[in-house]
């Protein structure tokens, strides 16, 4: 079976320095893949890649089997969900007309609006003006957003980045259920194993825009409670990241 994604020695590099470094990724269909590394790993910058959005220096992108390029960007974003920083949406409006918004631009049946509230548990709050929204049920509106129109990969950077911990059980559990939920292969982004390894089942791990690590959970954990990555990954940061076990 093809991989969702898969990067070939992907590389940014600004003003000669390299932000993510000959990235080779296999992200395997139907789960959910914790994408794991410091603040200023190159989380991010990989994932602006993934949707076109920061073009590589270098290596290649293939999403849904394809290799990315400007001929058919569009139509593999068109089934590619992403919420990438922070959640957008008028907050003078409901969430349910927030989504007729997106759901136009998506040219996506406004039917399907429904089928996103129930799964992001949103349906009681559709109709209250975002403005009132918690910073967790923006979030979870942020995914209803991704999720307009069946896309077969969702990409999160950090959803739950300051969240209170009920707001971030709950999104845990709603990442955790999502290829059962809606058949969509998840690369979410963290600087903290603790909370990937409550919704995950693959990981790789980045330091210095540097693969170290790519794997089941419980090869990670294996090779973790040997010391070996915590050899590996030098910097302060990104030790304390796995020693949250």
């Amino acid at each position: 079976m093809k991989p969702v994604i898969e990067t070939h020695a992907l590389y940014k590099g600004y003003h000669g320095r390299p932000v993510v470094d000959h990235l080779n990724l296999t992200v395997p269909e139907g789960c959910v893949y914790g994408f794991l590394g410091p603040n200023g790993a190159g989380k991010s910058t990989t994932m602006k890649m993934l949707l076109g959005l920061v073009h590589p220096t270098g290596g290649s992108v293939e999403l849904l089997g394809h290799t990315l390029n400007e001929a058919n960007r569009i139509a593999l974003l068109r089934q590619t969900g992403s919420l990438i920083e922070s959640p957008s949406g008028y907050l003078h409006l409901t969430a349910r007309e927030n989504l007729s918004i997106v759901a136009d631009l998506k040219d996506v049946d406004r039917k399907d609006i429904s089928r996103v509230l129930e799964i992001v548990h949103l349906t009681k709050d559709a109709d209250r003006k975002v403005g009132q929204y918690s910073l967790g049920m923006k979030q979870r509106l942020g995914i209803a957003m991704a999720l307009l129109g069946s896309p077969k990969l969702l990409i999160l950077d950090e959803p739950t980045n300051g969240l209170d911990p009920a707001g971030i059980q709950e999104m845990r559990s709603l990442i955790a259920s999502m290829p059962q939920t809606t058949g969509a292969t998840v690369l979410i982004s963290s600087h903290l194993l603790g909370e990937i390894e409550q919704m995950v089942d693959q990981v790789g791990i980045l330091n210095h825009g540097r693969l170290l690590f790519e794997g089941s959970l419980q090869q990670l954990q294996k090779h973790s409670r040997g010391g070996i990555l915590l050899r590996v990954l030098d910097a302060p940061k990104a030790t304390a990241v796995l020693q949250q076990q």
